[in-house]
């Protein structure tokens, strides 16, 4: 029985089980059962909010901080106070939540929970004002994430995050930059909402809109897209009709969004009106028939009542011909109403041999789409001159991850390129030959 109660003392989240009921943890699910031995009471079972998988405190929610402060033997305000030091003052150390006792700030730190904010390792700036920030992760990998400002008539300043879901992308679609750079992992969520932190911090603003078009394929990654989206919208107030999530498409994953009924614009790489030229232009369009692909779009619209966005890369002399045009009009009246086509004229990038349309070919495809009664615009390029426009991002430790030398190595270095004095002070007949060298 000794033994028993020391073990019981060890930790805060032993206390606080110990003076109201015995904890059990399955996959971070927190379920509480009774002590009383009677048969009503055994009965009784409650199921508490469910902690994330790991110890990272940024994307929780906060009945989840609650649920985590009275799992240390806090009162559940002190979750509220974390929720606030969180999304309202963004601390990024937890021995700096001055708010919070030090005893609970040193229990969070010895049971291996960590804030989640990563450094920003680099940041370009384009000459229109838009910032690409590469983002050091945990694993040294880099990630990056734009800031796009642009500001209306009236003086006002729209700032949306283009986020990444994906350190590189598996779908190697043949324009973009990302899927040339390789794929290593996807990001957890915390990962996804850091990046907006990160641009709010940078351009000292509130950050109005959010696109999951950075680096990797969303839906590959739905389950931390939808965690990092329900962070955005709920804790940091972020609404859902000014967030978007793209794809290229991946067969079963738009019903599942839809399942969600977010009110937040689905849109669709589509970037073809016929099956055969999406193949060449996007090699994973073989798993996913367009027909299939225009079903489910239509079914999402059905589902949430929100028009779906079909992104179309302008390729000269490839799917950029008013036939095109003509032939995707069709598409979209095949499938009913409820459509947006944006046109994003081909943004440069190394390794292909892909070209920018000429402006009268683009305004030639947005007339005949808008005669067809089709509802379009042409996206406005931003960041060219940065990398950061649409289908660019794209840096060489997406595969493999930055090298960071240990102590050790630097050190070594110093020693390799620090000259002995042998080397300092020339023989003179070393010192003879370099005079006459001069």
């Amino acid at each position: 029985m000794a033994l028993l109660q020391f073990m019981c003392s060890v930790t805060p989240l032993a206390r606080a089980a110990r003076s109201r009921a015995l904890v059990v943890s399955s996959s971070r699910t927190i379920v509480t059962v009774p002590t009383t031995t009677t048969a009503a009471a055994a009965t009784t079972t409650k199921i508490k909010a469910s902690l994330p998988d790991s110890n990272v405190l940024l994307g929780m929610s906060e009945e989840q901080l609650q649920q985590l402060a009275t799992d240390f033997g806090q009162q559940s305000y002190r979750g509220k106070q974390l929720h606030h030091l969180l999304y309202k003052r963004r601390v990024k150390e937890i021995q700096e939540f001055s708010q919070i006792p030090l005893a609970f700030r040193t229990e969070l730190q010895e049971a291996g929970w960590v804030v989640g904010r990563s450094s920003v390792h680099s940041s370009v700036t384009a000459a229109d004002g838009t910032i690409k920030l590469l983002i050091k992760l945990e694993d040294n990998r880099l990630v990056e994430t734009v800031g796009i400002p642009v500001a209306d008539d009236k003086g006002s300043v729209r700032l949306t995050a283009c986020v990444s879901s994906q350190v590189g992308c598996p779908l190697r679609c043949s324009f973009c930059a990302t899927g040339k750079g390789g794929f290593s992992r996807n990001l957890k969520g915390h990962e996804i909402v850091e990046q907006v932190l990160a641009i709010e911090e940078v351009f000292n603003n509130r950050v109005t809109n959010v696109v999951f078009m950075g680096m990797g394929e969303p839906m590959l990654n739905l389950k931390e897209v939808l965690a990092a989206h329900r962070c955005l919208n709920k804790d940091i107030q972020i609404g859902q009709r000014m967030m978007t999530i793209s794809t290229v498409g991946v067969p079963n994953t738009i019903k599942k969004l839809a399942s969600h009924k977010l009110q937040s614009t689905l849109a669709l790489s589509l970037h073809a009106p016929n099956q055969k030229l999406r193949e060449k232009i996007v090699p994973s369009a073989k798993s996913y028939p367009l027909e299939a692909i225009m079903k489910d779009c239509r079914d999402y619209f059905h589902e949430t009542s929100r028009r779906v966005s079909f992104e179309y890369t302008l390729l000269a002399g490839v799917n950029d011909d008013v036939e095109h045009a003509k032939e995707l009009a069709e598409l979209l009246h095949q499938w009913g109403p409820g459509y947006h086509v944006n046109l994003i004229p081909f943004n440069p990038i190394d390794g292909t041999e892909y070209k920018r349309p000429y402006r009268k070919a683009i305004n030639a495809f947005q007339s005949m789409l808008e005669s067809r009664k089709i509802t379009v615009s042409v996206r406005q390029t931003r960041g060219l001159d940065a990398s950061a426009a649409c289908g660019q991002l794209r840096n060489e430790f997406q595969k493999s991850p930055l090298v960071i030398p240990s102590i050790d190595d630097i050190t070594s270095s110093i020693d390799d390129i620090t000259p002995s004095v042998d080397d300092i002070i020339p023989e003179p007949e070393l010192e003879q030959e370099a005079a006459v060298a001069c």
